[in-house]
């Protein structure tokens, strides 16, 4: 079987077997976040519907049980197990809002998965830009103030979907903007991907459910012990048609569910809801230990101890700003990677940004702040940065509803030509993964060359093919 020719299988061993540190998803961290008893041969967890095992889509025996301790332990009033992650909840969310044709109220900030939920519901977005941090080049806050001019000026639409916390932990007024969403008379979701550990520690924001939204998906394999694809649902019943969500989930969901990942759902909140809150007081002192000793770098500064701001973040995403190094978040993730076989969530033009998680030991911070220090005291063939260019994107203008873009043909241009055409492509530089060009919408030179910026510094965008083209609008 040695010479059997198996790629997907080898690189993945490859890379668990060189003794990474891992500041990236999942959350169990190569399985040190999970207890060895649950860690033995998967394939002995991996079954079917057949008597006793329960069925996802009609639960009335062990699933039942799992999702309603589930819902109890996040604040919920019914919690679902989501097996095609986060991405299906959203759909299933949005779709449950808004019917063919309505509005809905959208943070600009938003999911790749957003995008594709209001295409699949024919929804039509009202954007709502969110606040700019000029320092690390980051979005950060959708504020109540912007999301009561929506609602006043759109009345129409059927609800608001935020995300919060956002890529960087920053995390919006949830309970401000609750309040005036349902004084509208409105329903609240939040895509609550990155803050599935939130509810498990009072030094942390509140998750989104203790705030008072309507619905939220988490990604349990973001943050918590748990393998990549599970993610929760949680709802209060109040104002969600909860039946009519089951039905979304029953058409977007597998109809044949991994007991691997539904079983790890149930582990992980589990770990949480009886060791949650010493695990993640350990994890914020390690955090709180690893910013003091980059106090002692020459230009690196944490979005948590840069002082000034004006938004509460979860402390224990670590972003990471290198512009006063005059060096790229894209080099300095590559030299992480290359000579100390550290891999960052990911990075952008000023940053990296690491996902930190109960699973993290206080020897992987040590390691990694002595690589950051080291890095940046050398290594002067990193590419220099963009010191002077912090790019805040305008809202393009939407030519072309979503819920009619594959109605419309399409051809390729280079995207360095781009400039006033209609994209019928989605454009993400990824991670993130949230969109600079919808489709449907009109492309801007200042974000060609921002796109341009990120490609030549070593982002990846998708949405752009090798070639440098894009598919427009005929």
């Amino acid at each position: 079987m040695n010479n059997w020719n198996i790629p997907v299988y080898n690189a993945i061993k490859k890379y668990s077997l060189s003794n990474p540190t891992p500041f990236h998803m999942p959350g169990h961290k190569l399985g040190k976040g999970i207890p060895a008893e649950f860690l033995g041969n998967p394939s002995l967890i991996d079954l079917t519907e057949i008597p006793g095992t329960d069925n996802l889509h009609y639960p009335s025996g062990a699933i039942k049980e799992a999702q309603e301790l589930a819902a109890a332990a996040f604040g919920a009033d019914r919690t679902f197990f989501l097996v095609n992650g986060s991405t299906c909840g959203i759909h299933a969310m949005i779709m449950t809002i808004c019917n063919p044709g309505d509005k809905i109220i959208v943070g600009r900030d938003c999911h790749r998965s957003v995008i594709g939920g209001m295409i699949l519901a024919g929804a039509s977005p009202v954007y709502i830009k969110p606040d700019y941090d000029t320092r690390f080049g980051i979005s950060t806050v959708i504020t109540p103030q912007k999301i009561e001019k929506a609602l006043s000026e759109n009345p129409d639409a059927a609800g608001v979907l935020i995300t919060r916390p956002n890529y960087y932990g920053i995390c919006s007024d949830i309970e401000a903007i609750a309040g005036i969403v349902h004084s509208y008379g409105k329903i609240l979701a939040v895509d609550e991907a990155h803050g599935a550990h939130l509810k498990f520690s009072p030094l942390l924001p509140p998750s989104a459910m203790e705030a008072g939204a309507d619905m939220c998906v988490q990604s349990a394999h973001k943050t918590l012990p748990a393998f990549t694809q599970g993610a929760y649902l949680h709802v209060k019943t109040g104002r969600v048609n909860v039946e009519r969500l089951k039905f979304n989930l029953s058409l977007i969901q597998t109809s044949s569910p991994s007991y691997v990942i539904m079983a790890f759902l149930d582990i992980a909140r589990a770990i949480m809801e009886n060791q949650g809150q010493e695990l993640l007081e350990r994890l914020l002192e390690n955090v709180r230990r690893f910013d003091e000793q980059l106090k002692a770098s020459d230009g690196l500064i944490t979005l948590s101890t840069a002082g000034e701001n004006d938004f509460r973040q979860d402390s224990s995403r670590l972003v990471i700003n290198v512009r006063k190094t005059g060096k790229t978040g894209y080099g300095v993730e590559k030299v992480l990677r290359e000579k100390y076989n550290i891999q960052v969530e990911m990075s952008d033009l000023h940053n990296i940004v690491c996902i930190t998680t109960a699973a993290d030991r206080a020897q992987d911070f040590e390691y990694l702040s002595r690589a950051l220090l080291e890095t940046v005291r050398g290594n002067s063939d990193i590419p220099g940065s963009y010191d002077s260019y912090v790019c805040d994107l305008p809202i393009p203008h939407q030519k072309i509803e979503l819920a009619g873009i594959m109605r419309h043909e399409g051809e390729k241009v280079r995207i360095s030509n781009a400039a006033g055409r209609t994209s019928l492509a989605m454009v993400t530089p990824y991670p993130p993964g949230i969109p600079v060009i919808c489709p449907g919408e009109v492309v801007m030179a200042e974000t060609i060359e921002y796109l341009a910026r990120v490609m030549v510094s070593g982002g990846i965008v998708n949405g752009i093919e090798a070639n440098g083209e894009i598919t427009v609008a005929k």
